[in-house]
């Protein structure tokens, strides 16, 4: 792309919310230059840029990584050797994540065949929600 755009035409181009293209200014994972009125111009250096950012989100890259990886590039290191790192720490992570909404699916089924034939009742002073209260936590 050889065209220099702006917010609401670049964040169309990637099909993500312009607000997150000024996020991504904010907090200096994209520096573009601005233009005479004050706007921001992403010329095709910063459009490259956000595709990568885009691209590391997409891998489970956090902000924190992605910020890494651009510093090791700008200082003329390469990032893959951290990038290989950072992508195994992500891997276990979402592993872990995936293993405990796992659980939660589990317990959300035996939570939902277990209250199908229990009757409703009345909150009172005692109980909100006798289906919630007579769960026990870590059963």
């Amino acid at each position: 792309m050889n065209t220099s755009l702006r917010v609401n035409e670049v964040a169309r181009h990637f099909n993500i919310n312009a607000n997150t293209v000024r996020h991504y200014v904010r907090i200096g994972l994209l520096n573009p230059p601005k233009d005479d009125s004050g706007y921001h111009r992403f010329n095709a250096t910063q459009q490259q840029r956000l595709g990568f950012i885009l691209n590391a989100r997409e891998l489970g890259f956090t902000l924190e990584d992605i910020q890494q990886l651009l510093l090791d590039a700008e200082q003329g290191e390469s990032p893959c050797p951290h990038a290989r790192e950072m992508i195994e720490l992500r891997l276990q992570q979402a592993k872990e994540k995936l293993a405990s909404l796992a659980a939660l699916v589990e317990r959300m089924e035996q939570a939902t065949s277990a209250w199908k034939n229990i009757p409703d009742c009345e909150p009172c002073g005692e109980h909100i929600c006798h289906l919630i209260e007579g769960h026990h936590h870590g059963a």
